[in-house]
């Protein structure tokens, strides 16, 4: 198998730097979200820039990993593919492939993500201070903390 073949497979569960969930890793490869549709039995899909988060709406039941791929730093539309799913109710794995980076991780937590295969490795400390970044924060979003305004004024606590 050539090398770009098996980039097409996903990410191997072993690539994962950084996990929150207490489940199993998903250990099969992905399939794109054309195939997803297609196919009755896949479980685990690839998000590319470009695709539509909104299509894997009717198959969330069945999907237990969602990669959403970063090819570059500055292409952001991984973060709405991820809120897309999160507010429509996915619970399964949601891991951040590709460029990521240590100032993208804390938003990217904020966003849904709760797994993360960065192309390179980043440093475990700064890592962990980046996921710590901004215990108070102003706009509500899938992690469930409340925001600034709702702690102000006592709501939604």
């Amino acid at each position: 198998m050539t090398e770009n073949n098996l980039a097409d497979l996903g990410t191997s569960p072993d690539e994962v730097q950084f996990r929150f969930r207490d489940d199993e890793p998903a250990d099969h490869g992905t399939v794109t979200v054309d195939a997803c549709c297609d196919q009755t039995n896949a479980t685990a899909v690839r998000i590319e820039p470009g695709d539509d988060a909104r299509t894997l709406l009717p198959f969330l039941d069945r999907l237990a990993l969602v990669e959403v791929n970063f090819p570059s730093f500055g292409d952001g539309r991984g973060y709405s593919s991820a809120r897309i799913l999160r507010e429509a109710g996915y619970k399964g794995e949601l891991r951040a492939v590709g460029d990521v980076g240590i100032d993208q991780l804390s938003h990217m937590r904020r966003c849904g993500f709760d797994a993360f295969a960065p192309d390179k490795a980043l440093d475990t400390d700064d890592a962990e201070r980046a996921f710590a970044t901004w215990d108070n924060v102003y706009q509500r979003t899938i992690d469930g903390r409340s925001t600034i305004p709702q702690r102000r004024h006592g709501v939604g606590q």
